[in-house]
């Protein structure tokens, strides 16, 4: 199989909107598990916050059970576009939702998980989607993500608020099914879990090519092609020296002028993104909310 067997990526952009839009509450009965004055809401509303799902979802799939589960059951060769836009509601309810609305959520995640079980092929490995090593696996890529591409493109985080931001984000974690215990809940900590896991991942079949699609995916607006150029270069850029070798990529580090070109690039990602039914309003209510906070 390769990567021109998976759909077409068209609807990227309105897709992932409306699904941003149906996680971002008018009304939410609480702050939730994180709160407009957290950590975590400033690294969701980040400029770098597109290359740091991709960049997760890159090393996630070096995971080769993880990656089997997706390849195996789930639909994202028929509809990657809905795959990528569903992680993208989730993500957004769960930071921005209320309590009862994040509980919701992780609930179907987890009830979906447990249907998701196999013997990956590569390997001759069973697994379980709800084994809590594999969702432990996805949270902290994602989470070590959203540091890296913040500092790169974004906003960075100072030593102190990265550290908080990974101690809040074991509440994601707690979710959908990882024992807290078990969860880093500092920088150092998160970088010697990722040292720790290094020697079972590799780059499996399945893993090369819905990364290849994922970096260059067919059927996009032109416009929307050529920021994607920009992005995919700061993703791949910004992955480590050993996922880059075990992809078979080789980045040249970005220079000062470059990383700039690649903000104004996610800058107008974001312009067009804010023009889809109601992601502006959605933006509003999230930028009173840490703007009220900030002044309590």
């Amino acid at each position: 199989m390769t990567a021109e067997a998976y759909a077409a990526a068209a609807g990227l952009v309105e897709r992932s909107a409306a699904a941003y839009v149906s996680g971002v509450p008018e009304d939410p009965a609480d702050a939730g598990f994180f709160g407009p004055g957290s950590v975590t809401w400033r690294v969701s509303t980040d400029l770098g916050r597109p290359v740091a799902g991709l960049r997760a979802l890159m090393l996630q799939a070096l995971h080769p059970l993880a990656m089997a589960g997706v390849d195996q059951h789930s639909n994202w060769r028929a509809d990657p576009v809905g795959r990528l836009a569903a992680t993208g509601g989730y993500l957004a309810t769960i930071t921005f939702g209320d309590r009862a609305a994040a509980e919701r959520a992780a609930a179907r995640v987890r009830r979906i998980h447990v249907h998701i079980t196999g013997t990956d092929t590569i390997t001759g490995q069973r697994y379980e989607a709800s084994d809590p090593a594999l969702l432990l696996w996805v949270h902290a890529t994602l989470v070590e993500s959203g540091i890296v591409a913040a500092g790169m493109f974004g906003t960075p985080l100072s030593a102190p608020e990265a550290d908080g931001y990974v101690a809040e984000m074991v509440a994601a974690a707690e979710l959908v099914g990882v024992p807290a215990g078990r969860v880093p809940a500092s920088v150092s900590d998160l970088e010697s879990y990722l040292t720790e896991s290094r020697p079972g991942l590799r780059c499996t079949p399945a893993a090369a090519e819905s990364m290849a699609y994922l970096l260059d995916p067919p059927g996009l607006d032109e416009d929307i092609a050529e920021i994607w150029a920009d992005i995919r270069e700061g993703v791949v850029a910004t992955l480590p020296s050993w996922a880059q070798d075990m992809y078979g990529y080789r980045a040249a580090p970005l220079t000062p002028a470059r990383r700039t070109e690649i903000r104004q690039a996610l800058g107008v990602l974001d312009a067009v993104f804010l023009g889809e039914p109601g992601v502006l309003e959605a933006r509003q209510r999230i930028t009173l909310r840490m703007r009220a906070a900030r002044q309590v």
